[in-house]
Formats: C-alpha cells, sequence, structure tokens
C-alpha cells in the first residue's frame, strides 16, 4: 500500500483533528458549492464519531465555517459561531444515527433563501463523510447516491431523465475543450429525475455552467472546485 507523506502529517489546518475538523469544514464548504445558491439555516445531522465527540473536536465550529465558505486553515474557523449569527444565518446540530454509513458522517439540510420559515422553505440535503487527511466524500445529493471525492474539477448536473440530454450536457463541455475523466448518473426511477456527476481535467468556467443550465430539461448545474494553490493565495489575502 502506498501511503504519501500528506496522509501521515495530514492538510494545512486549524486543529485540532484532520477528520473532525479540517475534513469537516472542506465537507462543508463543498456542500455550499454544490448548493450553490442563497440559503438562511442549515441543519446538521451528525453520525458515528461525529456525533460523539463534535463538541471536543471543534467540528461544529468547522461544519459551520465550511458552510460559510471559510478554508481549512482559516484562523476565523475557530469563531463560525459569531460569524454565523452576524451573517444571519441560522443552524442546529443534533446527533442522528445515519445507518451504515463511515464514522465521521454528517446530513447537511440547506433551507433555501434570503429569509423565510423553516417550515415552508425549499431545501437541499446534502450527506458527506471525512475520510481521515482531509480527504472527502460527498455521498448523497437529495436522493441521488453520488460518491463525489472532489480531488478533480467536478460538475453536478441535475435533470429530468429523458433521452439526449447527458449526451447535450457532454458535447457542451467538449465544445468548452474540457476533458471528461469520470461521469457518474444516478436515478430515482425511469423517466423521473436524474443526477449526473461529472469529473473534469481541468477546472470549468462560468460561461460553461450558465450553457449547460440553459439546455432543454436541466433543473441545476454547478460546478464544484476545492481550488488550487492560486485560489487559496486568494482567499488567504
Amino acid at each position: 500500500m502506498e501511503i504519501s507523506l500528506f496522509d501521515v502529517l495530514g492538510p494545512v489546518m486549524i486543529g485540532p483533528s484532520s477528520s473532525h475538523t479540517a475534513g469537516a469544514a472542506k465537507l462543508a464548504r463543498a456542500a455550499r458549492q454544490i448548493v450553490g445558491e442563497p440559503f438562511f439555516h442549515v441543519d446538521f445531522a451528525l453520525h458515528g464519531s461525529f456525533a460523539e465527540t463534535y463538541k471536543g473536536h471543534g467540528t461544529d465550529r468547522a461544519l459551520l465555517a465550511g458552510v460559510l465558505g471559510l478554508w481549512e486553515d482559516d484562523e476565523r474557523l475557530r469563531d463560525s459561531f459569531e460569524l454565523a449569527r452576524e451573517a444571519g444565518l441560522g443552524f442546529s446540530f443534533l446527533p442522528e444515527d445515519l445507518g451504515d454509513v463511515h464514522e465521521n458522517t454528517v446530513r447537511m439540510t440547506f433551507y433555501l433563501g434570503e429569509q423565510g420559515e423553516l417550515a415552508t422553505a425549499p431545501t437541499q440535503v446534502i450527506q458527506g463523510s471525512s475520510l481521515g487527511g482531509g480527504r472527502i466524500l460527498v455521498t448523497r445529493i437529495g436522493g441521488f447516491d453520488t460518491g463525489i471525492t472532489l480531488e478533480a474539477p467536478t460538475i453536478v448536473v441535475m435533470q429530468k431523465d429523458l433521452p439526449g440530454v447527458i449526451s447535450s450536457v457532454t458535447a457542451a463541455v467538449a465544445a468548452c475543450g474540457v476533458n471528461i475523466g469520470t461521469m457518474r448518473v444516478s436515478r430515482t426511477a425511469r423517466g423521473k429525475l436524474a443526477c449526473c456527476v461529472l469529473e473534469t481535467d481541468t477546472p470549468v468556467g462560468d460561461s460553461l455552467i450558465a450553457e449547460i443550465r440553459v439546455l432543454p430539461h436541466i433543473i441545476h448545474a454547478q460546478a464544484v472546485s476545492m481550488g488550487g494553490e492560486e485560489d487559496h493565495h486568494v482567499h488567504q489575502h
């Protein structure tokens, strides 16, 4: 088995734990990107080890920092409760048994809009796990199994499950000169809704996502990238 120095030392981060802190923040930041629209409240359902130690390891603060868009090594992570309140973002943390999943798993329910009532607001539900060493896995988006690692730039597309929809998406990607590394499709039932996840060799621009969004039978499209050194440099300054 090959083990890198990164796997041993973990990522540059605000501690104390790469799994419970850095991975949690990264996972929530990914969820924020997948949602891709304003939200006014987030419920965090914590499973397994996350549920048992989230206060002591700062998992709650890390998750909240991530949905606020903060990176794993941002010193403001410790102040995420206060930052969320200043931003008018509501939140809650509750232990919950999510079934046969990784012990460091969280289900995040985003209540969409600038403000509103929790009982009537539309929601987006994203579930994922922190695997250690800062690695993450987004396992579910809404009712779809996904398995997104975000080790490569990723496009998430929600669509109607109709002939030609996927080919129109891949054609738009190819026309922009972007190569698709992997593609996974899941659906609720034949002819209903589907989720298409495309991992690409290079990051995609806003113009490509805009093109995909106006294709027939597309419900939602979003580019997700955890960023490289250049993006991180911008974030730090």
